[in-house]
C-alpha cells in the first residue's frame, strides 16, 4: 500500500513539475512592449505563434483624430490598415523549446525583418529583428496576469 501511495505521489510530482516547464515556456497572453506603447497578443497558430497588436497608448492620430493606420507601410493598398489588429510575426516556427524563428513587421518603419522570440523568463519575452548582420531586439513584459 505504501509503494502504491508513493508511485501516485512521484507521478503527481512529475505531472506538476512538467506542466510547470511547459507553461513558463509558453509565450501565450498579453505582452507590454519595451517603450510601453503597444501590447500584442501572442497565442500559437498552428505549428507556430502569432503576435496581434491589442492596445496602443496612443490609439488616435494627434492630427487626424481617427484611430492609427500603417501609414510606414511601402504598400498603399497596407498603408491604410489599422494598427490594433495588426498581425506582427509571420512564419514563427518552433526552434525548441520556449523559442521561436520567422519574421517580424515592425510599423514603426514599415519594414519586414528575420527575427527570433524567445520565452527568457516567466515574465520576459525576448524579441529580435534582423537585418542582415545587424540585429536589435527588446524584451517584452507579460501583461495582466
Amino acid at each position: 500500500m505504501a509503494a502504491r501511495l508513493f508511485f501516485a505521489i512521484a507521478c503527481w510530482m512529475a505531472f506538476v513539475l512538467v506542466a510547470s516547464a511547459q507553461t513558463a515556456l509558453d509565450p501565450s497572453g498579453i505582452w507590454l512592449t519595451e517603450k510601453g506603447d503597444a501590447r500584442v497578443h501572442v497565442s500559437r497558430c498552428g505549428a507556430g505563434i502569432c503576435g496581434v497588436v491589442v492596445w496602443l497608448r496612443d490609439p488616435n492620430n494627434p492630427v487626424t483624430g481617427k484611430p492609427e493606420v500603417d501609414d510606414k507601410n511601402p504598400n498603399p493598398a497596407l498603408a491604410k490598415r489599422p494598427m490594433i489588429g495588426l498581425s506582427l510575426f509571420i512564419g514563427m516556427r518552433s526552434t525548441g523549446p520556449g523559442r521561436w524563428s520567422g519574421q517580424i513587421y515592425n510599423a514603426d518603419d514599415g519594414g519586414t525583418y528575420a527575427s527570433k522570440v524567445a520565452v527568457t523568463g516567466p515574465e520576459t519575452l525576448r524579441v529580435e529583428g534582423c537585418l542582415g548582420a545587424f540585429c536589435g531586439g527588446e524584451n517584452w513584459s507579460r501583461f495582466g496576469r
